[in-house]
């Protein structure tokens, strides 16, 4: 959002938006004031100009319709999706913790206990959303947030898919230090075990307080993830050694699944309640009835409101009730509401909506060859095995984030400096590195599909180096463009 523009957008709703507290591809996100209630919300700001191609509306549309089936402890949830003719306001609940990630930097590593407990909540979160059928695909420390009581929130599922049990995906995608050796291969794999390992990194990053697998030459950096090399502090326990070898195990068949991640007794030397989702459609949405004659107070027709909370709206109505209740549960079952005088907000300063639909135009030819695909199979969802594979335009993204508190006599992750730039000529995003002089950070890299453009497609594939690699691994991947959602995806 430009500066004219941020100037102007105060308030959106029922929200009030405040300072900027994340900065993404497409947007902001702000910390908005719910005028109702006076709860803080996260305002992810999405400016429609940024969302050009075929490949963002599908990215953007893809997680608003996973994130709609959420609903569990450890994973953010989304309130409602707002829409002016400039912007989408995706309204999400707010952590006030911070990454994950930060929280390792300022404590250099962390103890056992603490990180089995942070370990239990991302299982617990990752296991639901595999029940839904949902792989993530991008699980990393920058991933997980915090609430106030330090309870782990997943978040960005951009990169996730929808698959089938059994199914086998084939893109590749994610942040490489953290990407399963079968990805890295550019073989086909099973979802739910490249996330199981990706969880493995973290775990050894919360104990050890740097990454398993670092590298400053990328081939390097698979040849260590192909083969397994990685060696643990002499700080870590043998149980906690034990968990992490069953969990980055190089063969998915013998890699642990989450039954017995949950047997292992490093798991369970921290006791902790069960924090079960609830499976929308599957289940009836539970109603605290106290909750919902609050909605009086603003109102809201309580009949009306039951309706909405059990059909999973993403309306005003529903986000009040979901506020309340985290009101009530902060203040252990007291509400006290705000007053009278914020109880009616002033009207928005820019009119809006609902979503229901992104008024984008991305390339027609892409999307003439989607729909091409889609009227072939009768649906409205591509899989990675729909992917076009004739147009693999990899690029490598490197993440960065500040880091200047950690003490330099530590073992910890490697500082990388990195700069950005896209070719408008040829559309491909390039990065340019430094190694920086400040210690200790975790690298993340991201495997992106960027698309050509449509005059000029551009097919790369990506060069692993063959001769630095195991002979097993001969074959060259490739990294196939990822198209899943249509314009027509009903949000």
């Amino acid at each position: 959002m430009d500066s004219k523009n941020d100037r102007k957008v105060k308030t959106i709703g029922q929200y009030t938006l405040g300072k900027t507290i994340g900065q993404g591809t497409f947007g902001k996100v702000k910390l908005g004031t719910h005028t109702l209630t006076e709860e803080k919300v996260a305002v992810k700001i999405l400016e429609k100009d940024r969302i050009k191609d075929v490949a963002d509306v599908e990215r953007v549309a893809r997680e608003i319709h996973i994130l709609k089936l959420i609903r569990h402890p450890n994973i953010i949830q989304l309130y409602e999706v707002l829409e002016t003719p400039r912007h989408l306001f995706l309204i999400m609940e707010y952590a006030s913790g911070g990454e994950l990630f930060d929280y390792i930097v300022a404590n250099s590593r962390l103890e056992d206990k603490e990180a089995c407990r942070f370990f239990q909540q991302i299982i617990s979160g990752v296991e639901y959303i595999h029940k839904l059928g949902v792989v993530h695909r991008d699980l990393k420390p920058e991933n997980l947030l915090l609430d106030c009581n330090k309870n782990i929130k997943i978040v960005d599922f951009g990169l996730s898919n929808t698959y089938k049990p059994g199914e086998l995906l084939q893109t590749a995608c994610g942040s490489p230090c953290y990407a399963a050796p079968e990805m890295i291969a550019g073989k086909k794999y099973i979802g739910s075990r490249v996330d199981l390992w990706s969880t493995g990194v973290i775990l050894f990053a919360m104990v050890s307080g740097y990454l398993p697998f670092e590298d400053p030459n990328t081939a390097d950096l698979y040849k260590k993830i192909l083969n397994c090399e990685y060696e643990t502090p002499e700080w870590v326990s043998d149980l906690t050694k034990d968990m992490l070898s069953c969990i980055l195990n190089t063969d998915p068949d013998k890699r642990y699944t989450i039954e017995d991640i949950r047997k292992h007794p490093w798991f369970n030397q921290v006791s902790s309640k069960s924090t079960e989702g609830i499976l929308v459609g599957y289940t009836q949405i539970p109603i605290n009835k106290d909750i919902l004659q609050k909605l009086n107070d603003f109102n809201i027709d309580t009949e009306h409101g039951q309706k909405c909370i059990e059909a999973n709206k993403h309306n005003h109505i529903t986000t009040t009730y979901y506020l309340l209740m985290k009101k009530y549960q902060a203040n252990e079952g007291v509400v006290q509401l705000p007053s009278e005088k914020t109880i009616f907000p002033h009207p928005p300063l820019l009119p809006f909506a609902p979503l229901l639909t992104l008024n984008i135009k991305p390339n027609l030819r892409h999307r003439k060859y989607i729909e091409k695909k889609v009227e072939s199979t009768g649906g409205s969802f591509l899989h990675d095995n729909d992917i076009n594979k004739k147009n693999p335009s990899p690029a490598r993204v490197i993440s960065t984030k500040s880091n200047s508190h950690i003490k330099e006599n530590t073992p910890n992750i490697r500082n990388i400096r990195s700069r950005r730039y896209v070719s408008a000529a040829k559309g491909i995003a390039k990065d340019q590195s430094r190694t920086g002089s400040r210690p200790a950070r975790l690298r993340t890299q991201k495997i992106k599909s960027v698309r050509a453009s449509s005059s000029k497609k551009i097919n790369q594939s990506f060069d692993y180096r063959q001769n630095t690699l195991n002979s097993s691994y001969k074959a060259s991947p490739k990294f196939q463009d990822m198209s899943f959602f249509l314009n027509k995806l009903k949000l």
